[in-house]
């Protein structure tokens, strides 16, 4: 985080804030008692939390001011008072735009934060969604954030926090399709060069995918599953991976046209082998 904040003041962008939004396992005294300055930090907070309000100022009385003030409630305890009116803002997910329920209070202080940050809380209802149409409504699971800049807009705070999942997506790709992690190597220059190849090489295909289609557009030279659904926001990896497969395999296989029309003769020709079409579309 230091090294990022450092080259973006050198590229000139010393006004331009600094956005991290994590999970869980870094919301905690290392990750946020260490953020670079002009940094906002968006993260996870356990349900029971111990939150405290600033302290009064106790100026004239003698001894060191106190750090933190009175007792906070939790955030399960904030999301269950029933005092507290829930706020309606939306946020753009999957696709559409979404109507999300928040209750909110600041400013807060937590010990693993220390004084140097005073936080805003946000509680998010759960969002309820039905496996098919005619199913029962489910929900899931609440959501507790802290944002270490307690003057920053709840909607762009929320924004930021919805997008967080593409990150989730990333490492899902990585590991399950490029097999980050997965090469058998010992020594210790591959150990940490292999993994770094293979992320590189990812994200070589996306920048590439967007110069070709845009940030929305898809290949079409391979036709789409029966099973997918018609309308997507952008290609996914795998879309991509088999479409490189295309580019790179077709001409060697002999067998780049087999996404052209069929021809006109009704009897086919009989193909020498009939899985090349399969390669293109097989799983690594």
């Amino acid at each position: 985080m230091n090294k990022l904040r450092s080259d973006m003041d050198e590229e000139g962008q010393y006004d331009r804030p600094l956005w991290a939004v994590v999970d869980g396992g870094y919301t905690n005294r290392t990750f946020i008692k260490h953020l670079p300055e002009r940094t906002t930090a968006v993260g996870r907070i356990r349900a029971d939390a111990k939150l405290y309000h600033l302290p009064e100022l106790t100026e004239g009385k003698p001894g060191r001011n106190r750090v933190y003030g009175d007792r906070a409630p939790t955030p399960e305890e904030l999301r269950k008072d029933t005092a507290v009116p829930w706020q309606r803002i939306e946020a753009f997910a999957a696709g559409k735009t979404h109507n999300f329920k928040i209750k909110t209070l600041t400013p807060l202080r937590w010990r693993p934060a220390g004084k140097e940050h005073d936080l805003r809380l946000i509680v998010i209802a759960p969002l309820g969604y039905r496996l098919t149409k005619d199913s029962k409504m489910l929900y899931r699971k609440p959501a507790y954030l802290i944002c270490t800049d307690p003057n920053a807009n709840i909607q762009e705070v929320l924004q930021a926090y919805v997008w967080r999942w593409d990150i989730e997506v990333n490492f899902r790709d990585e590991k399950s399709l490029l097999g980050v992690g997965q090469a058998q190597v010992r020594h210790e220059q591959s150990v940490e060069k292999v993994p770094a190849l293979a992320v590189a090489a990812y994200a070589m295909l996306l920048t590439s995918a967007i110069q070709a289609y845009g940030p929305s557009g898809k290949p079409d030279t391979l036709p789409s599953p029966k099973w997918r659904r018609k309308k997507t926001l952008r290609a996914s990896t795998q879309s991509l991976l088999q479409h490189l497969r295309h580019e790179v395999w077709a001409d060697a296989l002999r067998f780049s046209s087999f996404v052209a029309q069929p021809p006109q003769n009704p009897k086919l020709e009989k193909l020498d082998m009939p899985l090349k079409s399969a390669l293109f579309y097989a799983v690594a």
